[in-house]
């Protein structure tokens, strides 16, 4: 009896698919993708936990201290500065600053060894040498930037290794993977991919990017469980009582993170010119006098303003009034960490500004504290990377309150339009164009090399 042609069809079909699903071509790019995504997930745990263990210690060490110890940060951060510019400059160039603008500018490059010097794992190890190295020196740096860097570095690095094609997408997954395992926030980790990180977004990428931060997020879960960053906050924003307080939060959010964006930009561009007469030494001469105006900021305060700036920024959403000059040090402090040319990122120092500066002007109308922080820190994130969707929705799933969620997105434009009217250069982007340029310095080099060679050939 003969089958149907339906039934035959069927068949072909049912032997077609078991020939693919069982081919190592297909099942091999896979594997090397998922274990990659894990990969990124179980170096975020690792990277968390040398950073927090780095900033603990250079508290044991010196700001609890009593007498002349207390005054042992004036040696130890400019030294530590130092030497962190030195090794970024020899050992591991391409890992200065946060690492979000190298996974930009590796997007936007189209070769394989272009994106070598900012995209490898060897510069994914040295970022995190690096950026916990500052982290016990006393430097207002963050992990949640050079997490990135290192999502992207490892996921690029399995796509050479499997063979697989769609660098673009793989480094856009990799660095949603890298910030949703830093903060455990997958939404915010979906959005800052689309916002930040790819704005010629690509709708085939999105399987990419959701199974990334799907199993870079169970990787971090399965070892540090479920958690939200700045704990669990109960109170909600009444438009009718704090209104002002929205409004105070994003303006002036907006216009404190637009002037650190612009400042930041300027004065990155100004040193990289005056460096270029004498590069390692300038290099490391900067770094030691920012390092060195760094731990007067922070003996000033009070050692406030050292490290991530982590646990005054959850004291503030706790209800914690801080100190209201904090928000000023602590802008200083961040902002000669980053100028320095140190490896380490803006994020945490950011949020903790914004709560400093949240927390100032909710003691000034009277309002909540807590409410205050959490918008201060959607504004002024907003206006330093001007990312309005990334800054509330990473805020959103960091103090596990949802009913925020039209206050943080109001005061997250009203600082993002603020800072696009001083401001029209998002921070990233703007320094990723120079890590573009040097790629393209260096391919030109190359092939000027490459023209007297083939000339005595």
């Amino acid at each position: 009896m003969k089958a149907s042609p339906r039934l035959r069809s069927g068949r072909k079909v049912l032997r077609r698919s078991r020939v693919v699903w069982g081919s190592r071509r297909v099942w091999l790019p896979r594997l090397v993708f998922w274990s990659g995504a894990v990969a990124i997930g179980l170096v975020s745990v690792l990277f968390a936990v040398l950073a927090d263990g780095a900033q603990h210690l250079f508290g044991e060490l010196f700001i609890s201290q009593d007498g002349w110890r207390r005054y042992l940060p004036l040696l130890v951060t400019p030294a530590g500065f130092a030497l962190c510019a030195w090794l970024a400059a020899t050992v591991f160039p391409g890992s200065q600053g946060s690492g979000i603008p190298q996974a930009i500018a590796a997007r936007h490059l189209r070769d394989d060894e272009d994106r070598r010097p900012i995209l490898s794992l060897r510069l994914a190890l040295g970022k995190i040498l690096l950026t916990v190295t500052g982290l016990f020196c006393g430097a207002s740096i963050g992990r949640e930037g050079p997490t990135v860097q290192v999502g992207a570095s490892v996921m690029l690095t399995a796509a050479r290794w499997g063979g697989m094609s769609q660098e673009r997408g793989l480094i856009l997954a990799g660095s949603a993977a890298g910030i949703a395992a830093a903060f455990n926030t997958p939404l915010a980790g979906i959005v800052f991919a689309i916002e930040e990180m790819g704005r010629t977004y690509q709708a085939r990428t999105n399987g990419l990017v959701l199974t990334a931060v799907i199993l870079a997020g169970l990787a971090s879960l399965g070892l540090l469980g479920n958690y939200t960053y700045f704990g669990m906050t109960r109170d909600t924003v009444s438009i009718g009582t704090d209104g002002a307080l929205v409004l105070a939060c994003g303006i002036v959010g907006g216009l404190l993170g637009s002037a650190f964006s612009s400042i930041a930009l300027r004065a990155t561009r100004r040193i990289r010119r005056w460096n270029a007469l004498a590069p390692l030494q300038r290099t490391v001469v900067i770094a030691a006098v920012c390092g060195s105006a760094v731990a007067a900021i922070g003996l000033v305060s009070g050692g406030l303003t050292f490290g991530t700036g982590y646990e005054q920024a959850r004291s503030a959403v706790e209800g914690t009034q801080l100190p209201w000059y904090f928000f000023l040090a602590k802008f200083g402090a961040s902002l000669l960490s980053m100028i320095s040319g140190i490896p380490g990122g803006i994020f945490a120092p950011s949020l903790a500004v914004g709560a400093g500066l949240g927390s100032a002007i909710g003691s000034l109308l009277g309002s909540n504290i807590g409410l205050a922080a959490l918008l201060g820190m959607a504004g002024y994130f907003a206006g330093v990377v001007q990312a309005p969707m990334t800054a509330f929705v990473i805020i959103l799933e960091m103090s596990g309150n949802h009913d925020n969620v039209i206050p943080l997105m109001c005061a997250s434009m009203l600082g993002y339009g603020t800072a696009r009217l001083i401001s029209h250069e998002p921070l990233y982007h703007a320094l990723s164009r120079l890590f573009i340029a040097d790629a393209i310095r260096r391919r030109r080099l190359s092939s000027r090399d490459a023209e007297p060679s083939a000339g005595q050939g």
